[in-house]
């Protein structure tokens, strides 16, 4: 294993589709910006309600990424 550096980045991510689809919407639109991403750890989920019933998911991630 080298050596690495890494940068750490909050994003939040949201899907009707459930806490997957958050998690994996967040990484889709993070890998457009940032490069080298290399891992994410959940740090909050958390859910929006409508009438009652959930609206959408929202999932607050730390991603990190190694520098050049």
């Amino acid at each position: 294993m080298t050596d690495s550096v890494y940068k750490i980045e909050e994003i939040v991510g949201s899907s009707p589709k459930g806490q997957d689809a958050a998690i994996e919407n967040a990484i889709e639109r993070a890998t457009r910006t940032l490069r080298n991403l290399r891992w994410f750890e959940v740090v909050e989920s958390r859910g929006h309600i409508e009438d009652g019933k959930i609206g959408h998911y929202q999932v607050r991630l730390k991603v990190a990424f190694t520098l050049d």
